[in-house]
């Protein structure tokens, strides 16, 4: 599971939700994702201190600034573009819609319940996503999928 997760004054998915400050996350689900990646993944980006304090440093988190989330699923994030020949991203590792679907709604349901302001993209629609940058501050994150222990 991959996050692209931007910090932003503002930001606006159509069809979709709307956010003041806070930040918007581009969430792509890979092949071998779980629920439980997906709770780790929101449990570590509403707690990512990424929001300036008293000091000016880093040192708040989204949960810390009632900040809000506009979650988009994005699958184009599991692209894998290393192949030897040809220009275009290898898709084949990202999740089928009907296991992907279900993990970006836990996602969002998981930053719910952490306190979080969560509005959406609509999932598998084309969207406009307009949004305006804070800093500008972005940071890409990765879940790796936990592998079955082989005995």
């Amino acid at each position: 599971m991959r996050a692209v997760v931007q910090r932003v004054s503002r930001a606006r998915s159509t069809p979709g939700g709307e956010i003041a400050a806070g930040l918007v996350v581009l969430l792509g689900v890979a092949d071998g994702d779980s629920e439980a990646d997906a709770e780790k993944l929101a449990d570590k980006i509403a707690r990512l201190r990424i929001f300036e304090g008293e000091t000016g440093k880093f040192d708040r988190s989204l949960l810390d600034t009632g900040g809000a989330a506009l979650v988009v699923s994005q699958f184009t994030l599991i692209a894998d573009s290393k192949r030897q020949r040809g220009t275009r991203p290898d898709f084949s590792k990202a999740a089928r819609p009907h296991v992907a679907e279900p993990l970006y709604e836990h996602f969002s349901a998981t930053l719910r319940d952490l306190g979080v302001q969560v509005e959406t993209g609509v999932f598998g629609a084309r969207m406009q996503v307009a949004l305006v940058n804070d800093g500008p501050v972005t940071i890409v994150l990765d879940v790796e999928a936990q592998k079955p222990r082989t005995s």
